[in-house]
């Protein structure tokens, strides 16, 4: 069977990838990040509970905290203040240092070692907070050097089925293919109930709205406008 390495962080866009992989056809390997970010328990839980409503037995977690020792980000540095407003035009501090990039790198080696064909990632251009490493361009070229610095025998493709969707295309899809958002988790800031005010919820949270759609998950506040 054929395999694919896909990147989950037990949110709702990597966990539809990991959805319209497995209805591919593909055997998945889902990888997980710990990276010392906030709601890192939170994640990891979530992840955990997607791998097993989806069938999926072979995971792997792994500890990459040397980005939180990297910094300059507010996901693993708590002096730094979440952005809550939603008018902030340049790139947010959200944005943690080459994540994406890190975080491809090692699902390649993971899918040479693997002999898989396909990495999957959720990321979405259209819909983001505005993030650079979540730009089709940067996908594509990180694509082709994975393909020449990896042994003759191995290429793979990068796959980003959400790319260009909104967050109310991908709560549409989710719903359409059965894909488990009680379960997923998008807050930067809280573990308990999801903050509602943070980047991440807000965009869920229009998402849900603009799909005519009900989010399961709990919240503190729930403010729709961006």
């Amino acid at each position: 069977m054929k395999k694919a390495v896909c990147i989950m962080s037990g949110g709702m866009d990597s966990t539809l990838c990991a959805v319209i992989a497995k209805k591919a056809g593909y055997e998945i390997v889902a990888l997980h990040f710990d990276y010392g970010q906030r709601t890192m328990k939170r994640e990891k839980r979530a992840f955990n509970e997607i791998c097993e409503r989806l069938g999926i037995t072979k995971k792997m977690s792994l500890d990459v905290s040397f980005i939180a020792q990297i910094g300059g980000n507010s996901l693993t540095d708590e002096s730094l203040q979440i952005r809550k407003d939603g008018v902030e035009k340049d790139v947010p501090n959200t944005y943690v240092p080459f994540r994406n990039g890190i975080f491809i790198s090692v699902a390649a080696a993971l899918a040479e070692k693997e002999n898989a064909q396909a990495i999957y990632i959720g990321v979405v251009e259209e819909d983001s907070s505005g993030y650079p490493d979540c730009k089709e361009s940067f996908i594509k070229s990180i694509n082709e050097a994975i393909n020449l610095g990896t042994s003759p025998s191995f290429s793979c493709e990068i796959i980003t089925p959400l790319v260009n969707l909104s967050k109310a295309d991908i709560v549409a899809k989710s719903l359409e293919l059965g894909s488990p958002l009680e379960l997923t988790w998008s807050c930067y800031e809280s573990e308990d109930e999801a903050c509602g005010l943070c980047d991440s919820c807000r965009l869920r949270l229009n998402g849900f709205k603009k799909a005519n759609a009900t989010d399961k998950i709990a919240y503190k506040n729930q403010k729709f406008s961006l």
